[in-house]
């Protein structure tokens, strides 16, 4: 009796582990300072785990023409990064908004934008157009820094979102 309660503890601290339930992060935290430091000299530097590998695949192919800007790397710092997103992406992760993001996904589905993948979008359906698009400091979903306040963290919970001219999110 006393093996099989060690048994079913251990199984529970394993799902724990490997849920991420203990943590705030619903997505892992970005620890690439090549990563950090090229991305994040233009936009907010996104989690590798909002993408499926064969989005980031697509994306980092086509950095000439990136969302209209020449995005362009050192051939060693396109190897680095890529290698970084590919290994992080979403279909690699546990973590509970990678796995959800790629449950949204049809299997040959490459968004190139995380702001396309279906759980993003109905995760934010239902707030209304004027507190994002018409709202100059956010403008965007693209933009999740701005509502998000602990989205560097990778903390994309409902309780940490405040909208800028608004204030904290209520659903």
């Amino acid at each position: 009796m006393k093996s099989k309660i060690i048994f079913i503890m251990l199984l529970i601290s394993i799902f724990f582990i490997s849920t991420n339930a203990f943590g705030k992060n619903d997505v892992a935290v970005v620890n690439n300072k090549l990563y950090t430091e090229e991305c994040g000299a233009c936009h907010f530097v996104y989690q590798p785990g909002f993408l499926p590998e064969r989005s980031w695949k697509k994306i980092m192919s086509g950095l000439s023409d990136h969302f209209g800007d020449n995005a362009e790397l050192a051939k060693e710092d396109l190897k680095e990064i890529t290698d970084y997103v590919l290994k992080n992406a979403a279909d690699h992760s546990n973590y509970k908004r990678s796995v959800k993001i790629m449950r949204s996904l049809a299997p040959n589905e490459i968004p190139l934008r995380i702001t396309e993948a279906p759980y993003i979008i109905r995760k934010h359906h239902e707030i209304p157009k004027r507190l994002i698009t018409d709202n100059p400091q956010v403008k965007t979903l693209s933009r999740c820094a701005a509502c998000h306040v602990d989205a560097a963290k990778g903390d994309y919970s409902e309780h940490g979102v405040m909208i800028p001219g608004k204030g904290r999110w209520e659903d």
